[in-house]
């Protein structure tokens, strides 16, 4: 037999603060769900504003709502893509929480046309936002990820990236060139990030989903035939739903992945190991 310590924690938060960036709808809220379901003390989110069906304000209601946690949401509006909104952001949460236990980098931009007629700030929108953005808020927020981390039980910095950073899925008219491009880039930034805040006690991982029926993604399921093209194209047969994000995403924060760091988990159902189609659009 074999002494498994402390085995029923293995998927839990309790006590843990989360801040997670693009909180409000689609996988980030699905993700603050997850943590507060699993005994997280408070979980931030975060987006750029705070009014709205998508702003921060509703969201944070329906996750103070959820039955039987003992934890809450806190929701600051803030732009992740900006130095000083992350610096913001940092003291506010500073002034609530001493220590920050998991970062979930969420927040981000896509844009899609035509190669030839790309306009830059398209291009600038997106970098900042995937890449800049990623590497300001985790460098702006280590010293409360280093008062979480210890040995034993990291701080956790989870990056969401996508599968079209390891693959090309289209191109032409609607393809997503810079974005892709971008996603390469969080994984290996997330790569980087892994043996520079290892010692540190942080870990660093990349989470790649692939289609989830969201705000973000339905113009280019439609584009692509609907979800029902895309269901038989899929090796399980569907897209992603939401207790595949949420089920990764806590396995990555809890004390189950304390040794997992520098690692890419894509949650595609096996969709980007197929050979399939550059689709011209």
């Amino acid at each position: 037999m074999s002494e498994l310590r402390d085995f029923d924690r293995f998927f839990r938060l309790d006590g843990k603060a989360a801040l997670v960036t693009g909180g409000s709808r689609g996988l980030g809220l699905h993700t603050a769900t997850a943590f507060l379901r699993a005994g997280a003390k408070t979980v931030f989110i975060t987006a750029r504003k705070a009014e709205g069906a998508q702003g921060i304000n509703q969201a944070v209601a329906k996750l103070n709502a959820l039955p039987g946690i003992q934890g809450k949401a806190v929701g600051i509006a803030a732009n992740v893509a900006e130095e000083k909104e992350i610096e913001r952001l940092f003291g506010q949460i500073k002034g609530i929480e001493s220590q920050l236990h998991i970062l979930v980098a969420n927040a981000g931009a896509t844009w899609g046309g035509p190669f030839e007629t790309t306009p830059d700030w398209a291009n600038r929108k997106i970098l900042d936002l995937n890449v800049r953005g990623i590497f300001n808020l985790v460098r702006i927020f280590l010293p409360l990820l280093q008062a979480a981390g210890t040995a034993q039980d990291p701080a956790r910095v989870i990056v969401v990236s996508s599968v079209a950073g390891v693959s090309v899925p289209h191109v032409g008219d609607h393809g997503t060139i810079m974005y892709s491009a971008s996603k390469a880039a969080a994984h290996h930034l997330a790569r980087n990030l892994a043996l520079e805040l290892g010692p540190k006690n942080i870990t660093a991982n990349t989470v790649a989903p692939g289609f989830f029926p969201s705000k973000l993604a339905n113009g280019l399921i439609d584009i692509l035939g609907g979800e029902r093209d895309l269901n038989r194209q899929n090796p399980r047969g569907r897209l992603g739903i939401p207790e595949d994000i949420a089920g990764v995403m806590l396995y990555l924060a809890s004390p189950a992945a304390a040794y997992i760091n520098g690692v890419d988990i894509d949650v595609d159902g096996g969709a980007h190991l197929s050979p399939g189609r550059l689709t011209k659009l």
